[in-house]
């Protein structure tokens, strides 16, 4: 047996010595599910495994209550690895954030007892808020990834890929101030600020048809007045746009803007925006890690789909791809016609089969860390890799 091999059997077998350990961590998660920046009891648990695992734990990273540091080693190759923890309101863990938590948790416990063979340190980061809040941007930007030499992470899915189709994305939240009136005794003294989101709800549906392809938008209106008899003087909207890179995201969020801007013209109400500072960027999948990762997982008997051809959603972890070496495959879950974002899909994601594949990531994950870590010219090229990450005033999803 090869080094190589020995390292990965020892992989193998830390991570299914912690499978119980593993899966309640994700049961536990699933059962609690919290809020983007409120991942109090998930950041919790993944620290207390990775804690009574031998890692040292910093907490409160980059001003974020729910951001931990765990690192483990002293290698030359820093490899990290990011555990998710946010649910979604109404929905539960209906993105599977639970079993991304506990792979990475396991991923770290995996590597843990090879680590001085392997000349690598191992940092595992709990990163909040991927559903609204950028919390890897954030942490990023921070210095929170400085000294990494790769990142990667897991995530579930309908279908098993080695890599994450992803749009770039951006929201806003869009104010409209107008005037209140009795509606039925003088609605002529009002300024229907709920008219003007109207307005410019049907300039997008208007716009659609024109989109180039790729481009997307989608909202949700999250105030629309008081009571039926008064004029509303207020009203928001709230709209997310996605587009394949960051220079289409600006182009079609300028678009959109008009639009909400038309329904400011048309009804004398005033509009203010409120942009987010981070905008989600397209993904740079690194295709060697991802090759590795593939054969990796394929060797514990995933079966991999063909390459999606079109982006779907978007994630903070794009952010970090764009500055160093970066996976994110998808576990794949027999839940069809269930997908992300579903009642449907959360159910599966506390499964026996969503169990299997928590231990399938970590491993694979692992895994690919060691071939990483002992395959000359691919360790030679992330050793180089660039590993000051924080405190730039040039990150690429600066609009």
């Amino acid at each position: 047996m090869t080094a190589l091999d020995s390292m990965k059997t020892s992989v193998a077998t830390d991570v299914n010595t912690a499978s119980d350990l593993l899966t309640k961590l994700s049961h536990d998660i699933w059962d609690n599910p919290e809020l983007a920046f409120e991942e109090e009891h998930a950041a919790s648990v993944c620290i207390d495994a990775l804690s009574d695992a031998g890692f040292s734990i910093t907490t409160g990273v980059s001003g974020l209550e729910t951001a931990f540091i765990a690192e483990y080693g002293s290698g030359p190759l820093t490899v990290g690895i990011c555990s998710e923890m946010d649910a979604l309101p109404g929905v539960g863990h209906a993105c599977g954030h639970n079993m991304i938590a506990a792979a990475g948790v396991g991923a770290g416990i995996g590597l843990a007892r090879i680590a001085d063979e392997a000349g690598i340190t191992i940092r595992v980061l709990g990163t909040p808020a991927e559903e609204g809040g950028g919390g890897k941007i954030i942490m990023l930007e921070d210095g929170a990834f400085d000294g990494l030499h790769l990142a990667m992470m897991v995530h579930p899915s309908p279908m098993e890929s080695d890599v994450f189709p992803t749009l770039a994305s951006t929201g806003c939240d869009y104010h409209f101030h107008g005037k209140s009136a009795h509606s039925s005794l003088a609605p002529h003294e009002g300024i229907n600020a709920a008219d003007a989101v109207t307005i410019a709800q049907v300039s997008i549906g208007v716009l659609r048809q024109h989109l180039r392809p790729g481009d997307q938008v989608h909202g949700i209106v999250t105030d629309g007045g008081d009571a039926p008899n008064i004029v509303p003087s207020h009203s928001t909207a709230r709209y997310v746009v996605r587009a394949p890179t960051l220079g289409d995201l600006g182009s079609l969020r300028s678009r959109i803007d008009k639009c909400f801007e038309a329904g400011a013209l048309a009804t004398g109400a005033s509009l203010t925006m409120n942009a987010e500072r981070l905008p989600y960027s397209e993904f740079r999948h690194d295709e060697e890690l991802a090759l590795l990762y593939r054969q990796n997982g394929e060797d514990l008997g995933r079966v991999f789909s063909a390459r999606p051809t079109k982006g779907g959603a978007s994630t903070d972890m794009a952010n970090v791809s764009l500055l160093m070496p970066t996976i994110h495959p998808s576990l794949g879950l027999d839940c069809a016609p269930a997908v992300n974002h579903q009642p449907e899909f959360a159910q599966h994601c506390r499964t026996d089969e969503a169990d299997t594949s928590v231990l399938h990531g970590a491993i694979s994950m692992a895994q690919t860390c060691v071939d990483a870590a002992v395959t000359p010219q691919l360790r030679e090229r992330l050793l180089a890799n660039e590993t000051i990450y924080g405190g730039r005033d040039d990150y690429p999803w600066k609009f």
